[in-house]
């Protein structure tokens, strides 16, 4: 089987700030980290799309200069980067930092923690435009009651591909209660997001979602409304990793699943994410 996982996070606290690590999360993550992470993974060969990790904004571009000093070493094959979209000359700034920069697939601006309508800004739009016009992706990293916003941005910028992360961040409960998804107001609006040619999903951050551990029957009818609404094509596997674990629990349940939906991994474990990403 062969793996590209979507949404890989690195990060070393001692090298650079994420001020909203704490916990177990609180050390660093690196190559090493990883290598145990996969080794307890289904057998595959791996390549990881690297995700900006939210560290301090004005070290933005340092931690895509430091993830690249690492790619080699992890297999990452692209990169999406902060960008502050909200700045549309802060915007150009990375925007050109980053053209100089291999592997700078995307970016993103984390809108979970905004108030609505953070987005719909003419400054926002104007980025996202710019963004689109290089080429890039962009990752929409939002909350269930967010989802209308990401419909309003992918309407307003119709050029821009929007990746859209850990499918919404739906409610998924604890893993003994009996799972809810169609019929919800998540599935709804991610029904109509998908209506949008220009957005895709990743199969992603539910276990981060769930409350007190989880279960492959908790969150397999998550997995299907994605996949009733965007079609098999337009699913990306992604890890979150280290943020969702194990590791390896997660790329299971994933693979299985596909298996037992599509009846092979490769579109939705490896091939969409290098399609939608232009990884080469």
């Amino acid at each position: 089987m062969r793996v590209v996982d979507s949404h890989l996070h690195l990060w070393d606290p001692e090298l650079l700030d994420y001020g909203w690590l704490e916990g177990a999360l609180l050390r660093s993550f690196g190559p090493s980290e990883l290598d145990g992470a996969l080794a307890a993974a289904p057998d595959a060969e791996y390549g990881f799309v690297f995700v900006q990790a939210d560290c301090a904004p004005d070290q933005s571009i340092a931690e895509v200069d430091w993830v690249l000093s690492q790619a080699s070493r992890v297999g990452v094959r692209g990169i999406v980067a902060h960008a502050p979209l909200e700045d549309p000359a802060a915007t150009d700034t990375h925007l050109a930092a980053y053209a100089e920069r291999p592997l700078t697939v995307g970016v993103r601006r984390l809108l979970q923690s905004e108030p609505d309508g953070f987005s719909a800004a003419p400054g926002f739009r104007a980025s996202a435009a710019a963004v689109a016009a290089t080429g890039l992706a962009f990752d929409a990293c939002v909350r269930a009651h967010q989802l209308q916003d990401v419909i309003a941005l992918a309407d307003a910028v119709p050029e821009l591909r929007v990746v859209l992360d850990h499918l919404g961040k739906p409610a998924v409960g604890t893993r003994d209660a009996a799972a809810s998804a169609a019929g919800t107001p998540w599935a709804a609006q991610l029904t109509a997001l998908a209506e949008r040619p220009n957005v895709v999903c990743k199969l992603s951050g539910l276990p981060a979602e769930s409350a007190g551990g989880w279960s492959e029957e908790q969150l397999r009818p998550f997995l299907d409304v994605a996949l009733q609404a965007f079609g098999p094509d337009r699913l990306l596997f992604g890890g979150d990793w280290p943020v969702s674990g194990p590791y390896g629990r997660w790329a299971e349940a994933v693979s299985t699943w596909a298996v037992d939906r599509l009846g092979a991994t490769e579109a939705v474990m490896a091939t969409n994410a290098e399609r939608v990403y232009g990884l080469r």
